[in-house]
């Protein structure tokens, strides 16, 4: 990989990032214009490589894709390389560390600065992982992750273009809301239970709320969730008249709602109300797979979480409920996954960061593929299908004329080795550079 007429900010660039560091300005921010030639080319789109491309991005967008080297001037020469949309998580906590799940309370005396040099620090590796765009699916302090996609916005420090949910909308004691045994009620910050509520009337409230306040996506706790105090993963928590609720304030306002669902019936409720996509889905029957294929429902599956805390969980001393839990559903997960596949229903890709580690992301590729999924589906899954369930297909998820200059690189082929995606080598986000 060669870049012609090196710049002193890249020099920089590269070596903020070999320090472990990421500069808060591309090592490109000075030109308009960034012609990058691939020696493969997969578009997000097509099925079919294309060989010898080269993508011209001006003023942060892709202006043309022509067959080629450039026969003059300067260019990013990629001819060794297969380059990528940059991906898109549909599943990220970015205020979230894997650590945090030794002892949760750890959420109770967060301080907002705290949370932002959190969110800075997981920005940094999820963009430098090739993830150039993610859903920030919640945050117990529903502002945090607000305040950190608007900070990436303002160019404060690198990170991923991100929609963003406000507080976990989820009934008292429900997988949303952060109650742990022997601490009392009254101790818990007000601040992380915003999205408590009963009945319709309270939900639709509470989801204007988060509308108003700047989310871009809402997210429902339809069931029991896996890394939660109390609760049947799977159990039906919020009504189909509650979800609904959220639903219609969403959709009025344009955006969309994701459902965090284990169990067949809360995912058939969810479906029924009206939610965009399900998180999860690991207890799904066959008529949920059935009705989200039918109904055009995504499914969002980390098929790979439930490895990383079965070995590092214990490691750690993670609760023991959660553990368990985390056995129940683990490969009853992937077999749904599965069926899924087989049944036509979409996948995005969402990987729950940070149940594990962020920019440990592309480790999920390899576990889609062994449990069925062809890896052009994979990829398309993780860029131009994400970015049609996520709204933004008119900006992201393909390499094609009109759409942001977001693309990565890999050497090699990942269409032969899926597990590939996990070394990226170059980021462009915007024709900027950042790795």
């Amino acid at each position: 990989m060669t870049m012609k007429r090196l710049l002193p900010a890249t020099l920089v660039a590269i070596s903020l990032i070999a320090s472990g560091c990421m500069p808060n300005e591309p090592d490109n921010a000075q030109d308009d214009t960034l012609r990058v030639y691939c020696g493969s080319l997969i578009d997000g789109i097509s099925p079919t490589p294309a060989s010898g491309q080269t993508v011209v991005i001006v003023a942060g967008r892709i202006a043309a894709i022509r067959d080629g080297a450039p026969e003059e001037g300067d260019f990013l020469d990629l001819s060794e390389h297969t380059c990528l949309p940059g991906l898109i998580d549909t599943h990220t906590h970015i205020v979230d560390n894997a650590d945090d799940t030794v002892d949760l309370s750890v959420y109770y005396t967060r301080t907002p600065e705290e949370e932002l040099a959190i969110s800075t620090n997981n920005a940094a590796k999820t963009l430098a992982a090739g993830f150039t765009t993610i859903r920030n699916v919640g945050a117990y302090n529903g502002w945090s992750g607000r305040d950190a996609r608007d900070a990436i916005n303002r160019g404060d420090f690198p990170g991923p273009r991100m929609q963003t949910a406000g507080f976990y909308l989820t009934i008292p004691g429900g997988g949303g809301d952060l109650v742990i045994p022997g601490i009392a009620e009254s101790e818990i910050p007000a601040s992380i239970r915003m999205g408590v509520a009963s009945g319709p009337d309270e939900f639709r409230q509470k989801a204007q709320e988060a509308v108003d306040g700047g989310a871009d996506v809402l997210k429902v706790i339809a069931s029991g969730a896996v890394l939660a105090f109390g609760g049947v993963p799977g159990a039906p928590e919020m009504t189909v008249e509650e979800i609904r609720a959220v639903v219609e304030v969403a959709h009025a306002a344009g955006i969309k709602v994701t459902a965090h669902a284990h169990g067949a019936q809360s995912i058939k409720d969810a479906i029924n109300a009206g939610a965009d996509s399900i998180e999860h889905a690991s207890l799904a029957d066959d008529e949920a797979i059935a009705l989200a294929a039918r109904e055009r429902v995504a499914f969002s599956m980390d098929v790979y979480n439930g490895s990383y805390i079965a070995t590092v969980g214990r490691e750690q001393g993670w609760p023991e409920e959660f553990l368990r839990k985390n056995d129940e559903t683990t490969e009853a997960q992937r077999q749904v996954f599965s069926k899924a596949i087989a049944a036509g229903v979409p996948i995005i890709f969402g990987t729950d960061a940070a149940v594990y580690p962020h920019g440990d992301n592309a480790k999920m590729f390899e576990i889609m593929v062994e449990r069925g999924m062809a890896p052009m589906d994979a990829i398309k899954a993780a860029t131009s299908v994400a970015a049609i369930y996520i709204g933004w297909d008119d900006d992201v998820g393909a390499l094609e004329p009109g759409r942001f200059g977001d693309l990565i690189a890999v050497r090699g082929d990942p269409l032969a080795d899926i597990g590939i995606l996990q070394d990226v080598d170059v980021v462009i986000k915007g024709g900027q550079r950042f790795r």
